[in-house]
């Protein structure tokens, strides 16, 4: 029992996951009740940007890459993992909000895709049958990614790691490169999502030192 209750003083910042039941009923709420009579978002740049199956990696990458993250601050730094969670927590919560006041959509995807032409092209129509081509701006797909990386950058772990940092960086841009390529979001979901992360860096991250080094990061707290 002392054991137990050791292990559930150390994590007690798990509670920070229960945002989950708040963002995927919200979530599957907008995509069950937001069908039709929603604003289209298209632009000139999505017309010249060809549908590439190939994508659908570093679209899959994207749970692979934003989960590992907040575990990793979950285990190793509270703090950072508590700065990163509320990054997440606000961006997802604001683009939902901005789908319910502004209900929006794409017209995008290929209507002619064949999904045994090869496995990728499989990928995207399981993509595609499961998400819905609504509730898309801004994306969420993209905030994540940014913020991941911001994570990464700002923290103390991998301060001098220009090789992880590399790393996340092209899995970042090829994550929001996927969105489009795949006809996810159009490239309004793109520039929507990357100035609601700039705004959110500068309520979380614009007051913290820059470049942050160990002895700096110290005493902060969110």
């Amino acid at each position: 029992m002392k054991k137990i209750n050791e292990i559930l003083k150390k994590y007690r910042h798990a509670w920070v996951f229960l945002y989950s039941f708040i963002y995927l009923p919200w979530y599957m709420y907008l995509e069950r009740t937001i069908t039709h009579e929603y604003h289209i978002l298209h632009t000139w740049v999505d017309d010249i940007i060809p549908f590439n199956e190939y994508f659908i990696i570093p679209y899959f990458i994207w749970f692979i890459y934003v989960s590992s993250v907040l575990i990793f601050f979950f285990f190793k730094d509270v703090d950072e993992f508590y700065r990163f969670g509320l990054y997440l927590a606000l961006g997802m919560s604001i683009s939902l909000f901005i789908c319910q006041i502004f209900p929006n959509g794409t017209d995008l995807r290929p209507v002619n895709l064949d999904p045994n032409k090869n496995i990728f092209t499989h990928m995207v129509a399981f993509i595609y049958k499961t998400d819905t081509n609504t509730n898309v701006f801004p994306s969420i797909h993209v905030f994540n990614s940014i913020a991941t990386h911001v994570a990464i950058l700002r923290s103390r772990f991998f301060y001098n790691n220009m090789k992880v940092k590399a790393i996340s960086f092209i899995i970042m841009i090829s994550i929001c490169l996927s969105t489009l390529f795949l006809k996810q979001h159009s490239f309004l979901d793109v520039v929507g999502a990357t100035i609601l992360s700039y705004v959110i860096y500068q309520l979380i991250y614009a007051k913290i030192p820059w470049p942050i080094s160990h002895d700096n990061r110290e005493n902060i707290r969110v």
